[in-house]
């Protein structure tokens, strides 16, 4: 049993700080209150600091695309296939990645990481704590989303192997998502009688979760018009999605507020390394947060290195965005917007215990971790 005396709690669900004590017990928040003395508990004096939930990234491909390791390591893209949504995330993610630690000890302690985007349709992604040596113990929840991409990357990687634009693009996910329904419609149609089963279909079996709203589509979109693409398929097959990058998303604030879906918002350090980045801005966050969209920040690591996270939303309040809806876009927002709101991304009882403790604020590089908990047990910085 820990205790957290004396902290400023910034809890991502409520606007204001509160002075208080939080109480850890079995991995989990059980208490917050002011004035906790619960015998036997271990204390942490953390007057003068803050206390966050820890961070949460939406979208990254750390595990995967290992710290260190060039091209030949790299395990985030399958790039014999432009349709893949039978790779799973779980089976390819090192926990020995260096990257992993790096990040736990900046406080992030819960991400999304899963396929590429080099794919129309790239596989599942895993939401997963950056602590321990098996995948299988590390998992959050699984599967989170079925990843998908429109713009450059895939007429990038497919021009000679079958997708040279974004027409294309797109019927390559409509004829996948077609087959998975019609495959889908004779399994019902075969009732209990296994001898009218369709022939097994991989594919079609992996997209059955995403046709049956189970897991969303998780786009990824840069451009304006291929963010409206990505609306569009998924009003046509009556899809759950999440828009992830939305680097035009500013330009057309007044629609995505209307859609009311997830948005994940970033890379945004660094260089417009291509055309559909040429509107890249540290506003697009706050424009849409202003707005009322569901918005979170994301560093696409290793695009930007997942312990920059909180900087990025540091960046963000420096661009005009509020501070309460930057620290949502790193907490709360990010962990509903991959399904994990119930276990983790505020500081409430119940949750587990994923506690970051800062001398100053999370959003400058002055800001220095003091201690990360995770699932109740301390990491070392």
């Amino acid at each position: 049993m820990i205790c957290i005396k004396n902290g400023t709690l910034h809890t991502a669900v409520s606007r204001e700080p509160i002075k208080a004590d939080l109480l850890i017990d079995n991995g989990k928040i059980v208490r917050i209150a002011e004035n906790i003395n619960e015998a036997g508990a271990e204390v942490i004096d953390a007057a003068g600091l803050n206390v966050y939930p820890g961070f949460v990234e939406a979208h990254c491909h750390i595990g995967l695309d290992g710290y260190g390791i060039g091209y030949e390591g790299q395990d985030y893209n399958e790039l014999n296939d432009p349709v893949t949504p039978q790779v799973r995330a779980i089976d390819g993610i090192n926990p020995f990645d260096p990257c992993l630690s790096m990040a736990a000890k900046a406080g992030i302690t819960s991400f999304a990481t899963g396929p590429g985007s080099s794919n129309a349709i790239g596989g599942t992604f895993a939401a997963i704590k950056p602590v321990g040596k098996r995948v299988d113990n590390m998992i959050v929840k699984y599967p989170i989303a079925m990843k998908c991409a429109f713009g450059e990357n895939p007429k990038r990687c497919y021009r000679t192997k079958g997708i040279s634009s974004r027409m294309t693009n797109a019927a390559m996910i409509r004829e996948a998502l077609d087959k998975a329904k019609l495959y889908q419609a004779k399994i019902k149609a075969a009732g209990d009688d296994a001898s009218k089963l369709p022939a097994y279909d991989q594919k079609s079996q992996a997209l059955l979760p995403l046709i049956n709203k189970e897991i969303p589509l998780k786009a990824h979109a840069h451009q304006a018009n291929d963010i409206c693409t990505a609306l569009r398929i998924a009003k046509e097959y009556d899809l759950d999605v999440t828009l992830e990058h939305v680097t035009e998303g500013h330009l057309i604030v007044e629609e995505l507020a209307k859609e009311n879906v997830p948005l994940a918002v970033g890379p945004t350090l660094g260089h417009a390394s291509k055309f559909e980045l040429q509107n890249k801005t540290w506003e697009t966050p706050g424009i849409l947060a202003k707005a009322g969209c569901h918005v979170s920040i994301i560093t696409d690591a290793p695009v930007i290195p997942l312990h920059y996270l909180p900087l990025c939303a540091g960046m963000a309040i420096k661009a005009g965005m509020d501070e309460y809806d930057a620290l949502r876009a790193i907490t709360i927002n990010p962990a509903e917007h991959i399904g994990i709101a119930d276990r983790v991304g505020s500081l409430e009882v119940g949750k587990d215990a994923d506690v970051v403790i800062l001398d100053g604020s999370p959003f400058t590089v002055e800001g220095e971790v003091r201690h990360v908990f995770i699932n109740g047990s301390e990491i070392e910085l």
